[in-house]
């Protein structure tokens, strides 16, 4: 098998491990290095002799120099899984269904349920559109990598027909959820918050952009977007990540794959993937941050189904811009900060990939909004008691009862699935 990324130079363990599925039940191989602390907002946490965290020592992240990788056997994550029981399911997208387990802290063996380390099991679905290829992407791409805000990959398992990836347990979910669904799991996240999210996503992409050999994600979107007990922002499924353009191009030309709604309008039109095309589906989400609405929303018409479309002239306007703030903030956000955002907001949603700006620059405006978070303004003639209604309050929705306006923003299954669709040249499949 050829390595997807091209980084056949760092994968020396990986390439090997990748060249065939396991026709051994019994065979294993453990490559983790370091020590297992449950001591951080997720389950699991490289660490150095000293008990400093790997994300401390390389805040900034880095390219490993050998894949940090277990083979697990297909009998050991099915044990791990309780035999993969439906009451396990964490929940299902296009590659699969994924399954909550537990696994020995030390020896990353099978462990009774609630006893160890919780780690969460994607299995790829037969009869899933994704297969191979984008599960090897994935090795290759998280098991080259580390930064503080990209999900931990522990291992993989390849056995016949059976291809499955273990990640790090993410206890607070996609922040999909946390935007969109309701439910005492799912509280309604602050502006402090959203901003600590944001900075943290656009931290990771400005990580993969600035590699010598640019990753380009392809599949940014609040559903892959996943949160530790902290509320660390970490990204994850690299099935569709892909290197960037080399030397003087400006782009690569490549199957149209990604989702509706976030992918960039000339990849979307020509195929063309630029390292900008991130930062437009990175809008996207911070458009869905500020409003509390999805990309795409089949409950609203008459233009108001695209997000996008609908909201930029709320953006373009400090006056309008409170007509399009998640009411669910109750008023509880700097005037001055959203109106930045809003404004990042729209130079990130650029039609023209040159006139966006870079994730770099969009780490550093982002981090000079949070750094003036606590100051919460009034708008002039505002009471307390009606801050609510006068930041919260929302355009007419033609042909939707009041009631439905900001509430029940569609269903979606508790794992990061969404009512948007994955982009094909030849054809579309649900993610």
């Amino acid at each position: 098998m050829g390595n997807c990324l091209g980084f056949s130079h760092k994968f020396v363990s990986t390439t090997n491990a990748l060249s065939g599925p396991s026709t051994s039940k019994a065979s294993r191989s453990t490559t983790t290095t370091g020590t297992l602390s449950t001591s951080s907002g997720s389950t699991f946490e490289q660490s150095t002799s000293s008990g400093v965290t790997i994300d401390e020592v390389f805040p900034d992240g880095r390219i490993l120099e050998a894949p940090n990788l277990r083979t697990f056997t297909f009998a050991e994550l099915r044990q791990a899984t309780k035999n993969f029981k439906p009451d396990t399911v964490l929940g299902e997208g296009g590659f699969g269904k994924v399954f909550k387990g537990w696994l020995d802290e030390k020896t990353f063996a099978p462990s009774k349920s609630g006893l160890g380390m919780v780690v969460a099991v994607k299995r790829l679905d037969s009869e899933s559109m994704q297969g191979l290829e984008e599960w090897q992407s994935e090795v290759n791409s998280l098991g080259s990598l580390s930064h503080p805000n990209l999900v931990r990959l522990l291992g993989y398992c390849w056995e016949e027909k059976e291809l499955l990836l273990v990640y790090e347990f993410m206890t607070k979910g996609s922040l999909e959820n946390h935007l969109f669904r309701k439910g005492s799991s799912f509280e309604t996240l602050s502006w402090n918050l959203r901003l600590k999210i944001a900075i943290g996503a656009a931290r990771c992409l400005a990580f993969l952009h600035s590699l010598e050999k640019r990753i380009i994600y392809r599949d940014f979107k609040a559903s892959n977007i996943l949160l530790d007990s902290n509320y660390n922002a970490k990204l994850s499924d690299f099935g569709l990540a892909k290197n960037g353009p080399m030397g003087s191009k400006s782009h690569v030309t490549t199957r149209i794959l990604g989702t509706y709604g976030y992918a960039a309008p000339e990849y979307v039109a020509t195929g063309h993937l630029y390292v900008k095309s991130d930062v437009y589906g990175f809008g996207v989400v911070l458009l869905e941050m500020l409003s509390g609405r999805r990309a795409l929303d089949p409950r609203y018409y008459d233009g108001q189904y695209s997000l996008v479309e609908w909201a930029k002239p709320f953006l373009a306007e400090r006056r309008k811009l409170p007509c399009l703030m998640d009411p669910r903030l109750d008023g509880e956000y700097p005037l001055k900060g959203a109106f930045q955002a809003a404004q990042l907001t729209l130079r990130c949603l650029a039609g023209v990939p040159k006139s966006r700006p870079s994730m770099k620059e969009v780490v550093e405006t982002l981090e000079e909004i949070e750094s003036g978070k606590g100051h919460l303004r009034e708008p002039k003639g505002v009471s307390h008691r009606n801050k609510a209604r006068s930041h919260g309050k929302a355009p007419v929705h033609p042909g939707l009862p009041p009631k439905d306006r900001y509430e029940g923003h569609g269903t979606a299954h508790a794992s990061n699935r969404s009512p948007k669709t994955r982009v094909s040249a030849r054809s579309m499949h649900e993610t």
